[in-house]
């Protein structure tokens, strides 16, 4: 299976959905125009309020209802979950989660879905690299071995389609796309 990682410039949008999304996805292979941009959902979140998760998660599980193969639901609401908490705990700000399918009239049924949650610190996450070890070389991280969290990232690298960072204004924007079907 194929990843692509990709970066999104300047794909801002206004309070009432419309705007354009005239920035350009950045591939390895070189550059491309982004997709025809589709239904949007976003939702605002107040800063630290991480009962607001489970909320996001419902209307995202709405959302999707009918949406892509056995599974991809149930992947973007997980992933969706982890981005959301991140912003939610790591920042002092609150957090915007949109939701948009790109894919034309039957976008709801058969469109790539991109989920985008804004916060407002600037400074970017860094995912895990897989078998790091501890500065002496014999085991995991220092406290890794019991951690209950800090694996967020590494779901959204493992089971996303493509995901990236890019600089939101005063802070930054962690996306995630999924295919309605397996690749």
């Amino acid at each position: 299976m194929k990843r692509r990682t990709a970066h999104w410039a300047g794909a801002e949008r206004r309070e009432d959905g419309t705007g354009s999304a005239d920035g350009t996805v950045r591939e390895e292979a070189g550059e491309s125009d982004p997709p025809a941009a589709g239904p949007l959902w976003e939702r605002r979140l107040r800063r630290k309020d991480v009962r607001a998760v489970a909320e996001v998660r419902a209307e995202l599980r709405a959302l999707l209802a009918g949406w892509g193969g056995p599974g991809r639901a149930e992947t973007a609401e997980l992933l969706t979950s982890e981005l959301v908490t991140n912003a939610l705990v790591h920042t002092d700000g609150g957090a915007v989660v949109s939701a948009r399918f790109d894919g034309g009239p039957a976008a709801l049924a058969t469109g790539r879905l991109r989920v985008e949650v804004r916060d407002f610190l600037a400074r970017h996450p860094r995912a895990p690299t897989p078998g790091a070890r501890a500065e002496n070389g014999t085991g995991p991280l220092a406290g890794q071995e019991a951690a209950t969290s800090g694996r967020g990232l590494s779901l959204v690298h493992a089971l996303a389609d493509g995901w990236g960072v890019r600089a939101h204004g005063v802070g930054k924007a962690v996306w995630f796309e999924l295919d309605a079907q397996e690749p």
